[in-house]
């Protein structure tokens, strides 16, 4: 993760228009355990493209993590918005196993809700 990290540092020097390089310095951080830099290089790429589904989804991890479901799950809400859940599968392969457990079983609780509640109507 540190030499993903430098890597990826030099490339948004290189370009700092270039989104991809920025998510790639955000997972890198949250591999080295620096969730809250991780966060602030997100949101930033966010504010550019508020739409992009790759950037929701981690911002969507970071905010679980951090105990916020509410904002988690609102960032997941705007993901599936987006009409491009695609990217869910391969951002899974990035997080930690903890991780990936917390964001599956929050999936499948908020699944389940939604499920009760179409049948108590």
């Amino acid at each position: 993760a540190p030499g993903v990290f430098q890597l990826a540092c030099l490339l948004v020097e290189l370009d700092t228009a270039d989104e991809a390089s920025r998510i790639l310095c955000a997972d890198a951080l949250y591999q080295m355990g620096r969730g809250e830099e991780a966060h602030r290089l997100l949101s930033l790429v966010l504010s550019r493209n508020p739409q992009r589904a790759p950037v929701l989804a981690r911002l969507a991890l970071l905010q679980l993590r951090k105990g916020f479901v509410y904002d988690g799950n609102q960032l997941l809400q705007r993901v599936i918005k987006t009409g491009d859940t695609s990217c869910l599968l391969p951002i899974m392969d990035i997080f930690k196993d903890e991780d990936r457990k917390l964001m599956q079983t929050h999936c499948h609780v908020q699944a389940l809700a939604i499920l009760e509640s179409q049948q108590e109507d």
